[in-house]
């Protein structure tokens, strides 16, 4: 059984603010189209900008295109829904200053403690068999990569461009300094799952560990969804069980409230997945 190494990527100093001076991005060896630079945070100790994203919406290509060279300047690309009659990240409420640092949390401490309160009344008991309300543990990791981690990524992004029928409506490239791909909510301060977690960073400590176990990547982010490609999908129902329990304490209503409303059932969907959708209520 065995992870997925991640490349940490420096972020100091923040690119971001070069972009205020050199819109085009060429002093960092990039060549962007027209965007916007979002700070949330002018009251607080967070100056510099949180994110740059493009004016026009992606389309299949735009992530390789610009994803790739800009995280080599230090900065990670992420697709941002502006639809929904929400706005873009602009219009977000973005609290970098409330959230703590991933590294400092224990993903599997956190998903128990998330389990525990969701099953501890014992009214969900079918809807979460095989198990019962003692959290059953991290799912292994995935024995083989199916895919290239980046490359998942890519496809993934591809596609929600291309599918106006998707969980992220209009989605634009955004490109955040983040050391790796799963700290990116926690780099702009994004405060989606808030009515069930109010420090995101916690929510990042499991995407790190997925990272490492199933080579995900954080692709889109809505005003409340979240959106991960998969480059090591479980293979067997019972693979996909460990990961729905994962799912399940990150993101309830994934189960409680979606077309499968059971874990066993959800877990089916599972099975060779190259995207991994979440959100919050």
């Amino acid at each position: 059984m065995r992870g997925f190494t991640v490349t940490v990527m420096a972020t100091l100093p923040n690119p971001l603010p070069r972009l205020a001076t050199d819109p085009s991005g060429r002093s960092l060896g990039l060549q962007l189209p027209p965007g916007r630079l979002v700070d949330m945070a002018d009251d607080g100790p967070w100056h510099e900008p949180l994110l740059w994203y493009a004016e026009k919406p992606a389309a299949p290509g735009t992530w390789k295109a610009l994803g790739a060279p800009a995280a080599r300047a230090g900065l990670l690309p992420v697709l941002v829904d502006t639809g929904g009659g929400v706005g873009g990240p602009h219009e977000w409420v973005l609290l970098p200053g409330e959230t703590s640092y991933p590294g400092d949390h224990d993903a599997e401490d956190v998903l128990a403690e998330y389990w525990e309160e969701e099953t501890e009344d014992g009214e969900i008991a079918g809807e979460i068999e095989p198990f019962g309300d003692e959290w059953p543990g991290l799912a292994p990791a995935s024995a083989a990569l199916a895919a290239d981690p980046d490359t998942r990524a890519a496809q993934v992004a591809d596609a929600l461009a291309g599918d106006p029928e998707s969980d992220v409506e209009e989605p634009h490239l955004a490109l955040v300094a983040a050391r790796r791909s799963a700290d990116i909510p926690a780099a702009i301060g994004w405060t989606g799952p808030v009515n069930y977690e109010g420090d995101v960073a916690r929510i990042c400590a499991v995407l790190r560990s997925w990272e490492d176990r199933f080579g995900i990547r954080v692709v889109a982010l809505g005003l409340d969804v979240l959106v991960v490609s998969v480059a090591a999908p479980p293979v067997t129902l019972e693979e996909a069980e460990a990961v729905a329990a994962e799912h399940f304490a990150l993101c309830p209503d994934n189960v409680l409230q979606g077309e499968r409303d059971t874990l066993r059932a959800y877990a089916k969907d599972l099975i060779g997945a190259s995207a991994w959708t979440f959100w919050w209520d």
